[in-house]
């Protein structure tokens, strides 16, 4: 396995701003002798059996057990909407744990739990998306850039011109809505180009069955057979299974770096003429996200992007790989990870922040299990 180029898929932007955590106001640094003593809490509010969402809970678990730091994680991950997050949160609160992760579901409907735990001198974290509490730290992967990567080389690929189905992700995830505002700000530069059924698109929800039945639907409708490609959030493997198994002949299609899509895109013998692009989109945040909280509870200074949205921002650069160069065809090639679910991201690691493993990722234990 090579797992060099998987390391270095994700570069963090850093810039001037330097943030420590004594001056939060949450917990004291700890001392060698009480390596193993924080507790950290994790919610993951939605996507379970989503591969994504469970590589980055399965992360976090890897990083508090590698870091050889976190006494106790406590992880809530549940299907819930953002009432139900906001009550996960209040948990661990009650629980007495030193730091919150959690992905949000919604960008401000957690704040005024966030702030409840940051009155109590816990610190929260938020990975994969910002929200707009201002004393919540951000670490996500720069999902606007994602959405401008894989729309320029899409219509790039297809001469700036033609109709591109418009498959998106889950309705009113700040991700979604961050990807949404990268494929629109490259589509200005595209006037040829005609995303269907309408510019807002359709969601999936990052659910398999439901991209799948959408798949089966325009295919059925006859809509798919007036398209000139793809864009796709995060349910390429679904998509290309459908449209294999309706005897259609592939368009090109843009998705992330699921193992099984990237797959496809490698297997020209199942899949002939099959034509795309995987942009990386690293699950490996929950990791990142117990490391970060473990750097400020130890009182280190952490270096943040001035140019985000939010402060105290940390925000990890994508890359758009095509399986239609030999130069991107082996970098898919060095993104294998051995006994990696289908459905998981590839970049199981990120270099300067995660210490794991990619055996410890998808083993998926904790400390003390």
């Amino acid at each position: 396995m090579n797992h060099l180029g998987i390391k270095a898929r994700a570069a963090v932007a850093v810039g001037a701003m330097v943030l420590v955590v004594g001056a939060y106001g949450g917990a004291a640094a700890q001392d060698d002798e009480s390596a193993a003593q924080w507790k950290i809490g994790y919610s993951n509010a939605g996507g379970v059996g989503n591969g994504f969402r469970e590589e980055q809970v399965c992360t976090a678990k890897a990083e508090a057990l590698a870091s050889g730091q976190v006494a106790e994680l406590t992880t809530i991950h549940r299907n819930t909407d953002a009432a139900g997050q906001l009550q996960d949160i209040r948990d661990l609160i009650a629980k007495g744990v030193d730091a919150i992760v959690f992905n949000p579901n919604d960008p401000e409907a957690l704040n005024p739990a966030l702030e409840e735990a940051q009155e109590a001198g816990i610190l929260t974290i938020s990975v994969d998306a910002y929200v707009t509490n201002p004393d919540t730290y951000n670490l996500y992967n720069n999902q606007i850039k994602y959405g401008e990567l894989g729309a320029k080389w899409l219509f790039d690929y297809i001469g700036g011109e033609g109709d591109v189905y418009y498959m998106r992700g889950f309705a009113g995830h700040p991700a979604d809505s961050d990807r949404h505002i990268g494929v629109l700000n490259v589509l200005e530069d595209y006037p040829g180009i005609t995303l269907l059924p309408t510019e807002e698109g359709v969601h999936t929800q990052w659910d398999p069955a439901t991209a799948t039945q959408l798949t089966n639907d325009y295919i059925a409708a006859g809509e798919y057979d007036n398209i000139d490609a793809i864009w796709s959030s995060g349910q390429g493997l679904q998509v290309v299974d459908a449209i294999k198994a309706s005897g259609k002949d592939f368009v090109p299609i843009v998705d992330a770096d699921l193992g099984g899509f990237v797959n496809q895109l490698l297997d020209t013998e199942n899949f002939p003429g099959l034509e795309g692009a995987a942009t990386t989109n690293t699950a490996a945040v929950g990791g990142a996200g117990v490391a970060l909280a473990i750097k400020l509870l130890n009182g280190e200074a952490v270096e943040t992007d001035p140019s985000a949205a939010q402060p105290n921002t940390v925000l990890l650069d994508p890359v758009t790989v095509p399986n239609t160069t030999e130069e991107g065809q082996a970098t898919l090639e060095s993104w294998q990870v051995e006994g990696l679910d289908s459905l998981w991201p590839l970049g199981l690691q990120i270099e300067g922040w995660t210490t794991y493993t990619p055996e410890q990722a998808v083993a998926c234990k904790g400390p003390g299990e």
